[in-house]
């Protein structure tokens, strides 16, 4: 198994006919994804890398079986196009625009939870099951994505997902595969944080243990540690906290926008200092992640 991304969920781009969004959508087909429809109002008839374009998601819904849908427009508009596809009752959302407004964020999340609908991002690069799918552009084109990804039993979390890629491809090389992998996007506020995810890893027989790359600001880490104080889990974890120096800078972005120290809120020391607390062995430095995976995950995934 794995979780959010099988082999066979169909999915919905909306604003297929983007620069950005074609490109995907051609490197996740050529990954072995089931794209079957692409949303773009005023475009409806057009085809895509062989997708056809419907004007409106109800339209597309209709016409193909969907389970999940990636957001790709501009941020103004990531609100309307949300609501779309939550008011066609698609299962899985995943917004790769950046930057939208809090406000849109948090009215989209409402809804969402009144549906039962699963958010991630935005500012994600989507979601991956190594060798059976991905939702959206994790790993670039399909052949970096093929050697960077390979199937096995360790999930990862990640607040960046250039560097999920990189962590996947770290363990690839020394022999150990992944199961799911999820970049759950760099805004202020997304949909699904490490704490909501991780009763899914949990419930996957396939997954092993985790790993998880972290950043300077939010509380996503600390919110994590709540939860493993609550209720440990069964999943060993390794972290990696990146931008140690951001101890050191208070009230400054890096990256990111959710990325910002403030005082001890957010700190890369406090991090580390609190999950080494609740458990988790956290690498000081990226090489050492390999090493750190393969204690707790001993045979080749």
């Amino acid at each position: 198994m794995s979780i959010l991304a099988f082999a066979d969920t169909n999915i919905l781009v909306q604003g297929i006919t983007g620069r950005e969004a074609s490109t995907f959508t051609r490197e996740s087909i050529h990954y072995g994804a089931h794209i079957v429809a692409g949303v773009t109002p005023g475009k409806g008839g057009q085809q895509i890398h062989g997708v056809l374009v419907f004007d409106t998601v109800a339209a597309a819904v209709q016409a193909r079986s969907v389970q999940a849908s990636i957001i790709a427009v501009p941020a103004p508009i990531v609100r309307d196009a949300a609501f779309e596809a939550l008011e066609s009752g698609i299962e899985l959302l995943v917004i790769v625009s950046e930057r939208v407004p809090r406000k849109d964020v948090v009215a989209i999340l409402e809804s969402a939870s009144v549906k039962g609908t699963r958010v991630i991002g935005p500012n994600s690069l989507g979601v991956i099951s190594p060798e059976r799918t991905r939702i959206g552009m994790c790993g670039g084109a399909a052949r970096d994505t093929r050697r960077a990804y390979m199937k096995g039993s360790v999930g990862i979390m990640s607040r960046s997902g250039g560097m999920m890629t990189e962590l996947a491809s770290q363990l690839t090389q020394t022999g150990i595969g992944q199961s799911t992998c999820i970049s759950v996007g760099g805004d202020p506020i997304v949909g699904s944080t490490f704490a909501d995810l991780l009763p899914l890893f949990e419930a996957d027989e396939e997954t092993k243990a985790l790993l998880l790359f972290c950043e300077p600001g939010s509380t996503m880490e600390e919110r994590l540690v709540d939860r493993l104080r609550e209720q440990p889990s069964r999943l060993p974890i390794v972290a990696f906290i990146a931008g140690r120096f951001a101890d050191r800078m208070q009230g400054i972005r890096f990256g990111h926008a959710g990325a910002i120290v403030e005082g001890q809120r957010g700190s890369p020391a406090g991090k580390a200092g609190k999950l080494e607390a609740a458990g988790v062995r956290v690498a000081s430095r990226l090489s050492q992640i390999p090493e750190y995976v393969r204690e707790v995950v001993p045979e080749p995934a």
